[in-house]
């Protein structure tokens, strides 16, 4: 073989080493980009694992109460006549009148457990009486609370009060 012939031949094989590194070079960095793409994802879901079981150490108790509190199924008409009567009820046992009853629409949102009847009433009567009325009213273990009160006081007495309130009370469906 001929000097020449040498040269060439290496030449050309530092060439091949040459173009064999680079495309090396760029199939590894293109599996360590992928690698680090999973590394990411990888602590991301572990992020969200460590999240949800710290929340889920915090509503433990809170979804013990609701378990232990929770009412039996009933129908949508018969939760809200329940809550009318239940609300009319304690009103005329507290000494307050009532002006008027308006049943709400009740939430009926698929998918969800508790569903919510509402209704809207409008009473008269004595701080104190509006008080224990709202007292009695107000029961988280019944899963019944006022969400919206306006008082104002009465135009004829000043010694009443006039109370529009708006008592939800959260019920389990009964399914089909």
């Amino acid at each position: 073989m001929s000097p020449r012939e040498r040269n060439l031949l290496l030449f050309f094989a530092a060439a091949g080493f040459l173009v064999l590194n680079l495309l090396g070079f760029g199939f590894m960095k293109s599996k360590r980009a992928e690698l680090d793409r999973k590394l990411a994802a990888a602590e991301q879901k572990l992020t969200t694992a460590e999240s949800s079981q710290t929340n889920a150490e915090q509503v433990a108790d809170e979804m013990q109460w609701l378990t232990d509190h929770e009412p039996a199924p009933v129908a949508s008409q018969d939760a809200l006549t329940e809550l009318q009567q239940f609300c009319e009820t304690e009103a005329n046992n507290a000494g307050l009148a009532i002006k008027t009853q308006k049943p709400l629409d009740t939430d009926e949102t698929e998918g969800r457990h508790y569903h919510r009847a509402k209704i809207q009433l409008n009473v008269t009567g004595r701080e104190e009486a509006l008080y224990q009325w709202l007292d009695q009213i107000n029961d988280p273990a019944k899963l019944r609370i006022a969400t919206q009160l306006r008082l104002t006081p009465d135009a004829k007495d000043d010694t009443l009060i006039d109370c529009t309130a708006t008592i939800d009370q959260w019920f389990v469906p009964v399914t089909q």
